[in-house]
């Protein structure tokens, strides 16, 4: 991290493993192709996903295995949303499924004004309220003005939403600032925060457009 990096209080998590700085590496590099990009991005996911996840409530259970009665734990913390922003954020959607199967999925659509870098809002589904114990994880690979995450944190919060963690895979100082200012609450997973946005609202060093390098329409 750099001097511009705000300050990590306990609810920034920054993730910190051989195996994600090495897929991380790759992600960012100009030349990665769609099909590694997006394998390292579930890769990245995943890890996210997992620490995320980390404090979910369990309860004891009794199955039955070929072999006779195993005591283990079964997730006790339902229901369980995940909410990526289109498009990127479809990148991070597989692994999300993959290791919470029981979860409802909610996509937001959100688009990035150029002129402004505010926010659009284009495709929203969602029911008018949750139950008080339900769980949002926000998805998106990038944190850049911030405005679609606070955008996608609120639509949650008017259904009555408490308990939302937002992931992503890069952050910008700027991003980090306005989420933690507009939803001090909101714990933020991710693997990396860059130096800083440029003046078209990119992260630097960043990886370039995360949507379009999933969809191989990246032209470096």
């Amino acid at each position: 991290m750099t001097a511009m990096t705000p300050a990590v209080d306990n609810l920034v998590h920054i993730l910190d493993h051989p195996l994600v700085h090495h897929a991380l590496a790759e992600l960012r590099h100009k030349d990665t192709n769609a099909q590694r990009f997006r394998q390292r991005a579930r890769e990245l996911a995943k890890f996210l996903i997992l620490e995320a996840t980390r404090d979910l409530q369990t309860e004891p259970i009794t199955v039955e295995t070929p072999l006779g009665l195993a005591e283990g734990r079964t997730l006790r913390d339902r229901p369980i949303v995940i909410a990526p922003i289109l498009r990127a954020g479809l990148a991070m959607v597989e692994p999300a499924m993959e290791l919470l199967p029981e979860a409802e999925v909610r996509h937001i659509g959100l688009y990035r004004n150029e002129a402004t870098l505010n926010p659009v809002t284009y495709y929203v589904r969602l029911p008018n309220s949750y139950p008080s114990s339900t769980l949002v994880l926000v998805i998106d690979p990038m944190l850049a003005t911030g405005g679609s995450a606070v955008t996608t944190i609120d639509l949650f919060k008017e259904r009555g939403v408490e308990r939302i963690k937002f992931l992503c895979l890069i952050a910008s100082p700027q991003g980090v600032r306005q989420l933690r200012h507009s939803h001090p609450d909101v714990p933020l997973f991710t693997v990396t925060i860059d130096d800083h946005l440029d003046e078209r609202g990119y992260i630097v060093p960043g990886l370039g457009d995360a949507g379009d390098r999933t969809f191989g329409m990246y032209e470096s």
